[in-house]
């Protein structure tokens, strides 16, 4: 068990933080202190306590990226009862679900979210997330008691809100903190039981490795609703002093690099596809031209030109990181080589939302390629379920601190995801040398040649990636053949003045540059255009599922 309390964290944190900047909103000028931070969160405990919310009850919050999700998470948790955080992407009806499978008590929910909720299906208290007014409530003694909420506060604290004043619930660390609902590649997952030791072995681990610093900055732009950005980028980052802006907008490419620049983050945690448009739309070109692919080839030259092309990716990420941490899906191959060549400061590591999230992470400098880091010293253990784990890939099963306690209300579901000896079974194909991890695959996902070889789509899929004029790709069997479904990148083909009649045309050349790199076995029989962007985890990844 990890020793730190983890709700004595942020007592802790915000108490010796309190005079620095804990939050901002990139869009709408909202900023706190960590000493205002306490006090927003020293509101909302008053209104819980108002509403006879009880330790243990689940509170839900659907809102994207936002200082009042920030304020409505952490004040439910150090209040002792439990966030349901759910991701602003789910759609209406799964929604509804999950505030009624996780027996919420109360919803912050966005206005823009609200309009498409079906208001019938909900009995309980709804509270618009920006300015925590009541939407909804059966009980018109509610409606009084939110009015009277700021009286309350000045009464309570009639000296005025201070230092002293943070005092915050008793949880052990074994209880429950956090109920994570998160869309897999495989379907609708399920309520995954974070406890607060889980978050307390990811936040403690993060402490100790140095990453941030009080006062250093941090852009959260992945969906804090996921347990990924919300371990990392927040909860990480309010535990050691940092001041976090919240992106709030779509992360594009365009939106990414100019927000970066502005706040000049001493930290960036993001997912493989934005590397991937950042090397294929800004990178690739460069290096494609026939000038410059002679030169590379020059020594001395080639090490000038690698360099000015680190300098400028650097200077366009804000310039000020330390390191870049790659994580929710495989980094592509041929971005990662180019990365580790350039040698540009970045890691790729390996976690899971029922480990929240983390399993496994090297620094950049001692990252090795093709690996997802090391299994993390004395929390997390893994092992490869193989004759032989240094070489025959087998499943990633896991044990230590960061384990969830189960799925809620669904014993069958839990058994099932352990092995008798009380390992959980990531569904990750891989193989282990010492301590570091390399992942080959999705088990779901792994498909088999005619002849008994297994095939892996994901190692497919990242080479056609790198093709031109695709955006995204998804590689199938049917009728024990290969097919590449495939999402072309029109806006490439516009601004380079090729006409779309071409395209079946260029995907013929792809198919047969593809199939002179891979294996006999991995060869694909057809490319198939489709005329939609394929529909994504909030991790990015494809939903592979709704294709198969």
């Amino acid at each position: 068990m990890i020793e730190q309390n983890f709700i004595k964290i942020y007592e802790e944190s915000f108490k010796k933080n309190w005079d620095l900047p804990a939050l901002t909103d990139y869009k709408g000028g909202n900023s706190y202190t960590y000493g205002q931070l306490a006090h927003e969160i020293a509101k909302l405990h008053l209104l819980f306590s108002e509403l006879q919310i009880e330790k243990g009850d689940k509170i839900s919050l659907v809102g994207k990226n936002h200082s009042s999700w920030s304020i409505v998470f952490m004040a439910t948790i150090t209040y002792g009862a439990v966030i349901v955080p759910i991701l602003h992407e789910f759609n209406p009806e799964s929604i509804e679900y999950i505030i009624d499978h996780s027996d919420s008590k109360l919803v912050f929910v966005s206005e823009a979210i609200w309009k498409s909720i079906n208001k019938d299906n909900l009995k309980i208290p709804v509270f618009e997330l920006s300015s925590f007014s009541l939407l909804k409530s059966n009980d018109e003694s509610i409606t009084e008691k939110v009015a009277k909420l700021e009286e309350l506060f000045y009464r309570t604290y009639a000296g005025g809100f201070s230092r002293d004043d943070i005092r915050y619930a008793d949880v052990s660390n074994e209880e429950v903190a956090c109920l994570n609902y998160t869309s897999g590649t495989t379907g609708f997952s399920k309520g995954v039981m974070i406890t607060a030791n889980n978050f307390a072995g990811n936040v403690t681990y993060a402490g100790k490795l140095n990453l941030l610093f009080a006062g250093d900055r941090n852009l959260a732009f992945l969906p804090m609703a996921h347990v990924y950005g919300c371990a990392f980028d927040f909860l990480y980052a309010l535990s050691a002093g940092v001041h976090t802006t919240l992106l709030g907008i779509s992360p594009t490419p365009q939106n990414l690099i100019v927000a970066l620049n502005e706040v000049k983050p001493h930290l960036i945690i993001t997912v493989p596809l934005v590397f991937e448009k950042i090397y294929k739309k800004r990178i690739l070109p460069v290096i494609e031209k026939p000038a410059v692919k002679m030169l590379l080839k020059v020594p001395g030259i080639n090490k000038l030109i690698l360099n000015k092309i680190k300098s400028s990716l650097t200077k366009t990420l804000g310039g000020n990181f330390r390191e870049v941490i790659i994580g929710g899906a495989a980094l592509n191959a041929e971005v990662e080589a180019f990365f580790y060549k350039i040698k540009f400061p970045f890691t790729v590591g390996y976690g899971m939302t029922e480990c929240a999230p983390l399993i496994s992470y090297d620094h950049h400098y001692d990252f090795i390629p093709t690996s997802c880091g090391s299994v993390l010293d004395k929390i997390m253990e893994a092992r490869i379920d193989s004759p032989d784990p240094e070489n025959i890939p087998g499943e990633i099963q896991v044990r230590g601190e960061n384990v969830m306690k189960g799925y809620y209300k669904n014993p069958e579901a839990t058994a099932a995801a352990f092995t008798a000896d009380g390992w959980l079974k990531t569904g990750d194909q891989g193989i282990m040398k010492g301590k570091r991890l390399f992942i080959k695959g999705r088990i779901k996902s792994m498909l088999l040649s005619a002849n008994g070889q297994n095939i892996y789509p994901e190692e497919i899929e990242s080479q056609l990636n790198n093709l031109p004029y695709i955006a995204e790709s998804l590689v199938i069997m049917r009728d024990t053949k290969l097919i590449a479904m495939v999402w072309p990148d029109i806006p490439a083909m516009k601004e380079n003045n090729i006409p779309e009649k071409r395209l079946k045309e260029i995907m013929e050349e792809n198919k047969g540059i593809l199939n002179q790199s891979v294996a006999q076995y991995e060869r694909i029989s057809a490319i198939e255009i489709v005329d939609m962007e394929f529909e994504k985890t909030p991790k990015k990844t494809i939903k592979r599922f709704l294709y198969e």
